[in-house]
């Protein structure tokens, strides 16, 4: 009874060492084999294929205002805008593109999502319909008492198309990834000159 009691407890304790090696192993072939390449570097007048979107940056700049495109800012807040030409390449008419575009700046809080407005009418978030390319302006405001930075940093992430998803079987977008960085310079108003190819 006691030779069985020590058998297993002698068991156990060369299983949990086993174990605690594997996780050890596992832990330091991921810190040196999870070397990532640095993503590349997109042309900001090129035309940017996203999977469900083809975007054309066309200027950022910095504005404030109470009232910048039917954005609800506070009275003296300042806020980074992009203007982008977005196409929507699916189907149907969407507005899956508050991720396709993220902010890499210090200055806005990344947990924050922009606004973003049609252009020609300052509708806020419209559904984009397939095949029309529309101006769309994204915008973020700064955090108070920032400055805005010189040139406007961002990350493009890219959908993948599934006929079926592995939750509910059915159509749609998924698997978001980023596939580059873009970097614009910041102008100081809705008048800087478009940024030509």
């Amino acid at each position: 009874m006691l030779e069985n009691a020590g058998s297993r407890l002698k068991t156990w304790l060369v299983a949990g060492v086993g174990t605690a090696a594997a996780i050890a192993v596992a832990a330091v072939m991921g810190a040196f084999g999870a070397r990532h390449e640095p993503l590349p570097v997109l042309a900001p007048a090129s035309q940017i294929e996203t999977g469900e979107w083809l975007l054309r940056p066309l200027k950022a700049y910095a504005a404030e205002g109470d009232n910048l495109y039917g954005v609800p800012l506070k009275p003296g807040t300042k806020a980074l805008v992009l203007e982008v030409e977005m196409t929507n390449r699916t189907a149907k008419s969407t507005k899956d593109y508050f991720d396709v575009l993220q902010a890499n700046q210090a200055t806005i809080d990344p947990a924050t999502k922009p606004f973003i407005a049609l252009t020609r009418d300052s509708t806020l978030s419209p559904e984009l319909h397939p095949g029309l390319p529309e101006r769309m302006a994204y915008i973020w405001q700064l955090q108070d008492g920032a400055a805005p930075p010189a040139s406007l940093e961002l990350t493009l992430i890219r959908k993948t198309y599934k006929q079926r998803d592995n939750l509910y079987g059915l159509p749609g977008w998924f698997n978001p990834a980023p596939i580059g960085t873009l970097k614009l310079p910041v102008g100081s108003g809705p008048d800087t000159a478009d940024i030509q190819p």
